[in-house]
């Protein structure tokens, strides 16, 4: 049995959402994530206070895998996924709706 990534894992991608709210954030996390392979960890750089409810819930929707939070040194919040084989797409302008809803 192989143990998914810990959140400090290296990421293989990072989408920096710095300043942006939740909903700007999944929209440009939504559009890194084309073309991303499964397996890949993601850090994500994300200020909204939201980021800590939000990230999970969308993980959720989408069948990534949320790891949480990353011990990084500096005073910007860091969160790590790892994407999905069977992710379930979402609207590329609504990341937050699945794509066959």
């Amino acid at each position: 049995m192989t143990r998914p990534p810990s959140p400090s894992a290296e990421a293989g991608l990072t989408v920096d959402g710095t300043g942006l709210l939740c909903v700007t954030l999944l929209l440009r996390l939504r559009a890194a994530l084309d073309g991303a392979r499964p397996g890949t960890v993601v850090h994500v750089i994300a200020t909204d206070p939201a980021a800590p409810l939000d990230l999970p819930a969308w993980c959720h929707l989408t069948g990534h895998h949320y790891l949480g939070p990353v011990p990084v040194p500096g005073d910007r919040p860091v969160y790590a996924l790892r994407l999905a084989a069977d992710a379930r797409p979402t609207r590329s302008g609504a990341p937050w709706h699945r794509a066959d809803d």
